[in-house]
């Protein structure tokens, strides 16, 4: 009822919009900003001046933090409310107050977890300074909504129409901007479902195939840090991806969470003075998750991505510092089998005596539902009980995860925007518990370094691979590792550091990081080609065509094994020739070889496990860190048992799979994009896609989403577009923020995101990002005020 309700008015809006012209025009663009002239806002203390330049990014100039706060609130209130509504929603577990009975399993779910709760653990720990800056946000935030509300953007008209008659966004909080950072804490993580898929591959096949299957990271690296600087039987068959609907909520469906960044010295640059890149990559959404932004005030110089609804810059410079963060991807997650009191639903046993669970009772109130839903929740010594909301998962389960206690992630942020130096810059990290990030840094006085910051258990016992016994107390957190002991670097004798999600340290590092790391490849090819560069010779235009690079090392590694084969057939025999034979490796857009190898790569996964697997294959598919890793190896043992196909009476070898894939692949490509082989482009598959929640309903895709971009690179690439097999080559996966740092010239320094500032159909810095961000074009990240002023294209003075 709710698509036919949406898609109806959809309809009544495109109409208003294409039929009546200029007035629907007007009816749509009335909840624009105003970004000229001169607005009274009660809650200043003083003049505040808000420069937008060409690229629609605001620069605020501000006496004071109080305003300078207050003004980022009212300024991203001004371009992305609907999301920051959104996205509060998502950390409550109230979407289905505003959506309906579908979000409704998401809303339990995350009312499970707990993270509105977690936000107000944060707030208790909160030093006075941080919860000053929140609260000036917030009534920034509220002093626009209070003068807006009758002008709110198109989401607030569409839903207010149909499912909450009035729709007005209610004040903004600290809380919600707290419980923002616990979703990402979120979307970076996932370690629990690992447990979830590594005890049900344990289970099917042993430990022993499990291994094989999900091996470790390479020995050889690289490593970021280099080395010269059981039974499951009662567990059940549980969900493994129980929050995927909440996944494409936060336009990370795909689970291919990934980053670059690296730095390198000034003995490596033209200039003398270091250069800084960073491109973190997560999922494509409408709008941009980042937001550009420049804060200016008194001890307060900062310019670079900001999170809608969140003070501060995230990623970016000041006057002497520049920094950049990629996911470590730490074990931080940990489930915990459970023994309930057969007598009592509401205890436990731990060593021995029963122990009483903690009980929360969340009321979700549901639009078009008179009655709230009461969802009752457990919570033992080590988190809340998942089973109500995992389905499937038998046995009593509690979700621990360092994100649920208190922390001062947010100080951490305010400190790092004023640091001056290596020390304070290390000593804001100190702050920073969740979500684990690999900092990368610079400043000018030409240092470069590196530090790993964040809260990772210390297992009494065990790696956190499958769920434990949480009733002996084996199994036990017993503290952090120190923050003097995690992972850093200052000055490395490399000249660089370079991060991709890779293993952090080499395995004589006395704790354990993780298990599980992104393949190697990003992180060697970024390695690789600094290596490679002169002394002295590198620019900001090198660390661009390094952001652009489309190099798969996974197909320089596999496809020579299919080109020593004899060609069967003419049309192997002219792709390869045509197409295989002459190819760089380089994914391009334009690319039929790019097409070829990746439905190959596809083709020769299904033929070499699918036979083992059974229906644990769909599961092991997606897993393409380790798939690659494992091919990698196997390519160089023609007749390891893997290869063999166990449901034919053959004994099948290496070759004899690759030919099966080849033949399947050139199959595949011809049904879907015809006969002719020079006739497929990478791009005619592999095409980018940016939804917008309200996208999902037909006609509001035409609205709200952006699809059909043509991109290159592949889930290996530095240059990412990653995929999702469930949707073949459908890339909702990128890189969602790219910058370059000059350290020598702030005036040269380069960034972009993927959308544009607004996220406001129809105005003109919706989308306009786009192709810029296909084709890899920064623009300039300004930071002089005279050049600000020079590439001005408004200016909205905020008075009290």
């Amino acid at each position: 009822m709710l698509k036919k309700i949406l898609a109806a008015l959809g309809i009544f809006l495109l109409v208003i919009v294409l039929v009546l012209g200029g007035g629907g025009y007007f009816f749509i663009r009335r909840s624009f900003p105003v970004t000229n002239g001169t607005v009274r806002v009660p809650g200043l203390q003083s003049e505040v001046r808000v420069y937008r330049d060409r690229w629609g990014v605001p620069h605020i100039y501000a006496d004071n933090l109080h305003d300078l706060f207050f003004a980022q609130g009212y300024v991203h209130a001004q371009d992305r409310l609907w999301q920051m509504e959104f996205n509060r929603r998502i950390g409550s577990g109230t979407l289905s107050e505003v959506l309906g009975e579908a979000t409704l399993e998401d809303d339990k779910f995350l009312r499970t977890i707990g993270l509105r709760r977690a936000a107000e653990k944060d707030w208790a720990v909160l030093d006075q300074g941080t919860r000053d800056a929140l609260q000036a946000y917030a009534d920034g935030v509220n002093a626009f909504i209070e003068s807006h509300k009758d002008r709110l953007p198109l989401e607030f008209v569409i839903l207010g129409a149909t499912q909450v008659p009035g729709y007005v966004p209610a004040p903004w909080t600290p809380l919600d901007t707290l419980a923002w950072g616990k979703v990402m804490c979120w979307d970076l993580g996932g370690n629990w479902r690992d447990e979830l898929k590594w005890a049900q591959f344990v289970r099917e096949l042993g430990e022993e195939a499990t291994r094989e299957l999900m091996p470790a990271y390479p020995e050889a690296g690289p490593f970021i840090i280099p080395p010269e600087a059981k039974s499951y039987s009662e567990l059940g068959d549980p969900d493994l991806f129980p929050d995927e609907h909440l996944a494409r909520l936060l336009g990370n469906d795909s689970g291919h969470l990934g980053s670059n960044n690296w730095v390198v010295d000034g003995t490596m640059t033209t200039s003398g003075q270091p250069l800084l890149a960073n491109d973190p990559h997560l999922g494509l959404q409408m709008p941009s998750i980042w937001y550009e932004i420049g804060l200016h005030a008194p001890d307060y110089n900062v310019v670079g991505a900001s999170f809608p609804g969140v003070p501060a810059v995230i990623i970016g410079h000041n006057e002497r510092i520049a920094w950049g963060v990629t996911n470590v991807g730490p074990d931080v997650q940990d489930l915990y089998l459970e023994k309930i009191n057969p007598d009592n639903p509401y205890q436990v046993e731990y060593m021995g005596q029963w122990e009483d669970v903690e009980v929360i009772t969340e009321e979700i109130r549901v639009a078009g539902q008179e009655e709230p839903v009461i969802l009752e929740v457990r919570i033992t010594r080590h988190g809340p009980l998942m089973n109500d909301v995992i389905e499937g998962l038998e046995q009593p389960t509690a979700f621990r995860w360092t994100a649920l206690e208190g922390q001062q992630l947010f100080r951490s942020v305010f400190l790092i925007n004023q640091a001056d130096n290596w020390q304070e810059f290390r000593d804001a990290l100190r702050y920073w518990d969740a979500p684990s990030q690999n900092f990368v840094y610079a400043d000018v006085e030409g240092n470069i370094g590196y530090q790993m910051p964040g809260n990772i258990p210390i297992r009494a016992q065990g790696q956190g691979l499958t769920p434990v016994p949480g009733w002996t107390g084996e199994y036990e957190w017993t503290g952090y590792i120190p923050f003097d002991e995690l992972p850093s670097v200052f000055n490395p004798p490399t000249h660089f550091v370079v991060t991709a999600n890779n293993k952090v340290v080499p395995d004589d590092y006395p704790y354990l990081i993780s298990y599980g790391w992104a393949a190697p490849y990003r992180a060697q090819r970024i390695v690789d080609l600094l290596s490679a560069a002169n002394p002295g010779s590198l620019t900001v235009d090198d660390m661009r065509d390094i952001q652009a690079d489309v190099y798969s090392i996974s197909a320089e590694k596999l496809l020579p094994y299919l080109l020593a084969l004899e060609p069967e057939g003419w049309l192997q025999e002219r792709v390869v020739r045509d197409l295989l034979e002459p190819w760089d490796y380089d994914l391009a857009p334009d690319s039929s070889a790019a097409s070829v190898f990746e439905v190959f790569y596809w083709k020769l996964v299904e033929h070499t496990f699918q036979d083992e697997l059974g229906e644990l294959y769909p599961s092991y598919l997606e897993m393409d860190d380790y798939h690659r890793l494992v091919l990698e190896r196997l390519v160089e043992e023609p007749e390891n048992h893997w290869w063999d196909d166990v449901s034919t009476s053959a004994r099948e070898t290496r070759d004899d799979i690759y030919r099966l894939a080849f033949a399947d692949a050139l199959e595949y490509l011809g049904r879907h994009y015809g006969d002719l082989h020079t006739l497929w482009p990478w791009y005619k598959m592999h095409t980018a896609h940016f939804d917008h929640p309200l996208g999902a309903v037909k006609p509001l895709d035409k609205i709200f989403n952006i699809s059909g971009v043509r991109v290159g690179g592949d889930n290996f690439t530095v240059n990412p577009g990653s995929y999702e097999y469930e949707d073949p080559f459908a890339v909702a996966h990128g890189p969602s923020y790219r910058q370059i740092i000059d350290l020598s010239d702030w005036n040269n320094c380069r960034s972009m995101h993927t959308t544009g500032q607004s996220g406001q159909p129809f105005h003109k810095h919706f989308s306009d990002m786009i192709e810029p961000w296909r084709k890899v074009e920064h623009h300039p990240m300004l930071f002089d005020r005279a050049q600000i002023e020079q590439n001005r294209e408004g200016l909205l003075v905020l008075k009290p």
